[in-house]
């Protein structure tokens, strides 16, 4: 079956019955838990379709392999494809700390405009996980993408621009800087906050979802987190009128309506432990996303199991949440089921939902029946499980 490129019409996706989805293959552990997840995607759209339809896996290159072929780490024919083909799918890539290029996944995020990235935490019944009742956490992570201090603005110690700011900044606004400091800018727009806000809250009330919480340091950032509160604010009640509801404005504990709310960042680390089930989507500019999405993610058993996409108005690129792991590379014992997970929620995107629904209940009654890698097997005492056996086992549950 020759494939066809999902489009963009009306305002719409359009997706074939043999759509062409790229993948890149990513570094470190990234070939093998793609090799992995690939076979339970397969498995999955035959038997939900059964020959109706089918994917065409189509290659693209970013990270070590694309150095090796182009000489570039993110040549400029996987950006065309990504945007041509809509819907992608990719490996984590290697970030150089402190030296080299700067990371591939800011860099994808930035030139297409993913501004939404977007995670679901929920437990795996089965997982073993650090706290009393994991099953009380049920959030989705939107993290705002293009700006904050992943803007990549910033100037080395001791280098001409840094000097130039540190004079202007004391000359202009008589601002003291010490001279042995790196600089950065935390850009944070109204234009970015409100469209992540529209997306967040649409996500929210086509889900079914019960609040919205705005998480932010905006008693201290006042103009920059501070402006991305109450301009999410602005979003929610002047735009969906009728259909949300401020927690400011709530006389009594339960709405019929979308509930915004908002909590300070360092808070919000207490408050989704101790009270998990009162949160729901939580909407953060994008270092805090980086720092919140990591802490619940362990709260359900850690990162290996929790997927990701990264999405714009209609682009849409899906990854797992974790990295390489260069340790474990080649040794065929890396969980692959953010990665798996990761194509669930594409699926979902492209309109699959049965695709999704049976990758997920397989992935599921795998991991109950104590058919695990090697993370999750030492918690729970039991024999650990190759990458691509850990697959094949989900596969069976996805053929019963």
């Amino acid at each position: 079956m020759e494939g066809q490129k999902i489009k963009v019409e009306n305002n719409s996706i359009l997706v074939p019955n043999n759509p062409i989805i790229p993948y890149i293959a990513g570094d470190g552990i990234g070939p093998e838990i793609m090799r992995a997840a690939m076979l339970v995607w397969n498995s999955a759209i035959s038997r939900v379709y059964a020959g109706k339809r089918k994917v065409v896996w189509k290659e693209i290159y970013a990270g070590e392999k694309a150095i090796e072929i182009f000489g570039d780490p993110l040549p400029e024919e996987t950006i065309e494809a990504i945007k041509s083909h809509v819907v992608s799918i990719k490996s984590p890539l290697t970030t150089p700390v402190g030296r080299g290029y700067r990371s591939l996944n800011v860099k994808l995020r930035q030139v297409l405009d993913l501004y939404a990235c977007i995670r679901p935490v929920k437990w795996i019944k089965g997982v073993p996980a650090p706290v009393k009742h994991p099953e009380l956490l049920d959030v989705v992570i939107f993290r705002e993408n293009t700006e904050d201090v992943y803007a990549g603005i910033e100037w080395k110690k001791g280098s001409q621009e840094a000097k130039k700011v540190i004079d202007f900044l004391r000359d202009t606004f008589n601002l003291e800087i010490r001279g042995d400091s790196g600089l950065g800018l935390k850009p944070i727009s109204e234009f970015a906050t409100k469209r992540i806000t529209r997306k967040a809250i649409q996500y929210a009330l086509e889900n079914g979802r019960k609040s919205v919480t705005i998480v932010h340091k905006g008693n201290i950032m006042k103009y920059t987190e501070g402006a991305f509160v109450e301009w999410a604010y602005e979003v929610a009640l002047n735009e969906f009128e009728g259909k949300v509801v401020s927690e400011r404005e709530l006389n009594e504990p339960v709405s019929e309506k979308l509930i915004v709310k908002d909590r300070i960042a360092d808070n919000m680390f207490q408050q989704i432990l101790l009270e998990p089930s009162e949160y729901d989507i939580m909407l953060l500019p994008n270092l805090n996303g980086d720092y919140l999405s990591d802490a619940v993610a362990a709260q359900v058993g850690g990162i290996g199991l929790v997927p990701g996409a990264n999405i714009g108005d209609f682009v849409a690129l899906f990854e797992p949440t974790h990295g390489t792991a260069p340790q474990l590379a080649g040794k065929e014992i890396a969980n692959p089921t953010s990665l798996i997970l990761s194509g669930a929620m594409m699926f979902d995107y492209i309109g699959w939902k049965e695709v999704g629904s049976i990758i997920r209940k397989a992935v599921e009654k795998t991991i109950m029946d104590g058919k695990m890698t090697i993370d999750l097997a030492r918690k729970k005492g039991v024999e650990p499980l190759k990458t691509t056996e850990f697959a094949e086992e989900i596969i069976k549950n996805i053929e019963e």
